[in-house]
């Protein structure tokens, strides 16, 4: 892609992983509200859940998480007391006499390895108590190589985990000391060694393009680094440098930061590069080997997004544990308080924590569908998403005409109603959803860049 035409539409627009996306929702949801919610789920249908870890031993500098900063237990011993009564509680709403069973549960934070292992058993053992865990199920959690002890590991194998994130970012030195987050290739490829004896064989990594010192060299290398580990999926992600939102972010160095030419320039490189080593694409931002079941899953037009990125999880309903969290079911998305003292508190009196959501309107179902279909598969039928919610695709004519330029500028191919992103338009694909979000407001949000 001509450089001048990336800047065109390297715009600050929502990941989408959710429609409406976080920034839309409100406080007419609370706790009541997705009680209710709760109280008329499905049982046939199996259950996701989410567990956020809002704690790390360090603060990576590159950070958008909601997480803090501790040495000491103790504040983690109250989140996991809480966390409990949490479970507990949540799980209480649902019809009591159903069996629900669950076929995902993720991990994420912050760091889940500053967890100790009993606490990470606890915490599975409660759940169990209240829903089935299918016999295939994934159950996966995002590690911070540097935190994750034997008896950790052990404990993951106990509880049935079979997949582990691995935040890698970058092996350059340079760039990890400027980011707070040094860790050696070898700390990397023994964690991995010890979670592969231990029969958990589901390894996702996670590397970042646009950071500071970060060249097109030195990504190469640690693209190679990286495929010398034989992940089975790999999360690349754009650097989103945001200090109005996350403070920390000021102590990078932003006269180190690439410039828009280098950091498309860095895309390409990890693209091409992953594919030269046989690595299938996934959308936006993931890639997975050949074999593995989201390559199949993006086969097999099966492929969906959520607040984790891109997953094979096929169930309606998620529910989320622990601040900032987000549960979204049929009905629309709640989201914990962001805050873990709030958040705390409302555990401990025993309410949901519930700060603010929405509930989601037919048009948002609608919306939703249309942009999980191109965020996934880089195309949409029109007819065929509206034909199942029983209207017409004439109603997108506006839409339609606003990807228009795009089409012109090789971004995209428009057929009757039937929309496809080009290869060289992937990364833009945000850009080709926004022209379907109605809530979007481009002069006044604060998001990402699109590349």
């Amino acid at each position: 892609m001509e450089l001048a035409l990336y800047e065109k539409y390297d715009l600050r627009l929502p990941r989408y992983t959710s429609y409406p996306t976080a920034p839309h929702f409100h406080a007419g949801v609370d706790g009541k509200v997705f009680e209710g919610w709760l109280g008329d789920l499905d049982p046939k249908q199996p259950l996701s859940l989410y567990l956020h870890v809002p704690y790390c031993e360090e603060m990576c500098w590159f950070c958008g998480c909601n997480t803090k900063i501790t040495k000491n237990y103790k504040p983690v011993n109250g989140y996991v007391a809480a966390l409990l009564t949490e479970i507990e509680g949540t799980l209480g709403k649902l019809p009591t006499d159903k069996n629900f069973s669950v076929s995902h549960i993720h991990f994420g934070g912050g760091s889940p390895t500053i967890l100790k292992a009993e606490d990470l058993r606890a915490i599975m053992a409660a759940i169990r108590a209240r829903l089935h865990i299918l016999d295939d199920a994934e159950i996966a959690i995002e590690m911070d190589p540097r935190t994750a002890t034997d008896d950790f590991m052990e404990a993951m194998v106990e509880c049935g985990f079979n997949r582990a994130s691995i935040g890698i970012q970058d092996f350059n030195q340079q760039v990890q000391i400027a980011v707070n987050r040094v860790q050696s290739m070898q700390l990397v490829q023994n964690v991995i060694a010890k979670l592969r004896a231990h029969g958990i064989n589901g390894i996702n990594v996670d590397l970042m393009y646009g950071l500071p010192f970060q060249t097109v060299e030195t990504l190469r290398e640690t693209v190679d680094q990286t495929v010398e580990l034989c992940p089975d999926r790999l999360s690349v992600f754009g650097y989103a440098h945001v200090p109005w939102m996350k403070k920390h972010q000021q102590l990078i160095p932003t006269e180190a930061l690439p410039n828009t030419e280098e950091r498309w320039a860095q895309y390409e490189e990890i693209q091409n590069r992953l594919g030269d080593h046989g690595f299938v694409a996934i959308g936006l931002d993931h890639f997975a080997h050949q074999a593995d079941s989201m390559a199949h899953a993006l086969a097999g037009s099966e492929l969906h997004r959520n607040f984790q990125g891109y997953t094979t999880d096929l169930a309606e309903a998620l529910i989320g544990f622990g601040p900032s969290a987000i549960s979204s079911l049929p009905q629309g998305y709640a989201q914990n308080d962001p805050a873990l003292a709030h958040w705390q508190r409302a555990v401990e009196d025993g309410k949901c924590a519930i700060e603010k959501g929405v509930a989601l309107t037919a048009d948002d179902k609608l919306r939703r569908d249309i942009i999980n279909e191109l965020m996934c598969n880089l195309a949409v039928n029109l007819d065929e998403v509206c034909t199942s919610h029983g209207i017409s695709a004439d109603r997108f004519a506006p839409e339609l005409d606003r990807i228009k330029v795009m089409t012109q500028d090789g971004i995209v191919e428009v057929q009757a109603n039937y929309i496809k992103l080009s290869e060289m338009g992937r990364p833009l694909v945000r850009a080709v959803c926004a022209a379907f979000d109605t809530y979007l407001d481009p002069e006044h949000g604060r998001h990402s860049q699109a590349v």
